[in-house]
């Protein structure tokens, strides 16, 4: 069993290094993607920092902590765009029928899928959002016990392991409707756009659906308030601000479900 796990991961080693290397042979486009892609997570920060011009704080968070949220939520997404991202290209494969192919191999779908389309330009906006973490929280006032310590180690990860289940989720629905797309990224960019500000700052069924019902609160908002040392605005019991890692958890396990039943539901183009 060792053995075969062992020669599963090193085929999808061989298959994600023969990608890499295929994108390097053109350098010059190479180190332009990586540039643009850095450039892109820079002009979504500036985009939370241009508020500032208007008003002081931003739902009774100073700049320095809304930094701090937007870079918790940044390192989150990033990472799971640059891991898992490339799945969105799940529609192309089931119209074209080339999912046959990767369905005959005696791999998993799933990692043959996120190997082959892997995408290292993104890397940019991985380290770019790693800096702006390590700016934020150089700039904050944490005081920093263990707990904190674990919480600025664990919320990236968890970051990732939502936005990771967001993206198969959200690709997942091409096995029964292609023309999925904008729905897809209504969750997964659009939950980005929603995490890199304090849930103060929306109210309502909004607020509601997106920060509690979704998740999306658990991603950078409540990791904040803990490096922050600060009581929820909104009055949540102490014990909510800790739920990130379940919350991942369900996200990842209902994600997975979904893909199941997309592959069972599979029945090839015909051609």
């Amino acid at each position: 069993m060792v053995e075969g796990l062992q020669g599963r991961l090193g085929a999808y080693g061989r298959l994600t290094i023969a990608q890499v290397r295929s994108q390097a042979q053109y350098r010059v486009s190479f180190v332009m993607d990586v540039v643009a892609s850095a450039a892109f997570a820079l002009l979504d920060i500036l985009s939370v920092l241009v508020l500032f011009l208007v008003t002081p704080s931003l739902g009774g968070f100073a700049p320095a902590e809304v930094l701090l949220v937007a870079g918790l939520a940044m390192v989150g997404f990033s990472t799971a765009d640059l891991v898992t991202g490339n799945v969105e290209r799940l529609r192309h494969y089931v119209r074209t029928g080339l999912l046959d192919a990767v369905l005959i191999r005696p791999l998993g779908v799933l990692p043959q899928l996120l190997a082959i389309d892997f995408a290292p330009r993104r890397l940019g906006r991985v380290a770019q959002s790693l800096l702006l973490l390590v700016i934020a929280l150089s700039v904050v006032d944490v005081s920093w016990t263990p707990q904190r310590v674990l919480t600025a180690v664990l919320a990236p990860v968890v970051g990732t392991v939502f936005f990771g289940s967001l993206f198969v989720a959200g690709a997942t629905v091409a096995f029964w409707w292609i023309e999925s797309g904008e729905v897809a990224n209504a969750f997964t960019y659009g939950g980005r756009d929603f995490t890199v500000y304090p849930v103060t700052i929306y109210a309502g069924w909004f607020r509601g659906l997106f920060a509690y019902g979704l998740g999306f609160a658990f991603v950078a908002y409540y990791p904040a308030l803990v490096l922050l040392d600060r009581p929820d605005p909104l009055g949540a019991p102490e014990f909510v601000r800790w739920l990130g890692p379940v919350v991942a958890a369900v996200a990842a396990g209902l994600a997975w479900l979904a893909w199941r039943a997309g592959v069972r539901h599979y029945r090839s183009t015909g051609s």
